[in-house]
């Protein structure tokens, strides 16, 4: 079950942890978003994004951030054709940041083609995933994960709990996807 956050943005915090948390077998909520992909960016909602085929969405504490800058992110735009290899149809970039921070991010990463993302400005989809987290200096933020989603139910859920980019970068990812095609075969 999907937490609802509270409607007067009073979410108690402890001490940065994520609780609560989206879970496989969860549907993906209909929140509005921002998306960002190389069309431009538009109004939508998550479920309608993350809802059709099999996405990998990974969270990112923010746009231009060191971490989510130079690993995150660009170990996913490298390895885009290895997921769509895999039978991914979608890889999905998630940061509570405003749409046009998040469409220059995509674009100086050279990101859009292979990565969409989506610009969650007030961290409401950040909430409702139970994905937020305060971040001392700068707030509100996606907690750093990576998820598979298929038809807009999540099957993985990673979430990096240390520092760096291990358990939700692209080469977990890819290993889990790898994983489970393994075991269908």
């Amino acid at each position: 079950m999907v937490r609802r956050p509270d409607p007067g943005g009073n979410e108690p915090v402890t001490k940065g942890r994520i609780t609560d948390m989206i879970q496989a077998g969860d549907k993906i909520p209909s929140i509005p978003i921002k998306l960002v992909d190389a069309h431009g960016s538009s109004d939508a909602t998550a479920d309608a994004v993350l809802g059709t085929g099999t996405v990998v969405l990974f969270g990112v504490p923010g746009a231009f951030t060191p971490t989510c800058d130079t690993s995150h992110l660009p170990g996913f735009v490298s390895n885009a054709h290895k997921l769509a290899n895999l039978g991914v149809s979608r890889v999905v970039c998630a940061t509570v940041n405003d749409h046009h921070v998040t469409k220059v991010w995509a674009e100086r990463s050279d990101a859009l083609g292979k990565v969409d993302f989506i610009a969650d400005g007030e961290g409401l989809l950040a909430d409702t995933m139970g994905m937020s987290r305060q971040i001392p200096g700068m707030g509100k933020r996606f907690g750093r994960f990576a998820m598979v989603i298929r038809d807009g139910v999540v099957e993985d859920v990673f979430v990096q709990d240390v520092a760096g980019v291990t358990i939700s970068g692209a080469p977990a990812v890819l290993m889990a996807l790898e994983a489970r095609q393994s075991v269908t075969a």
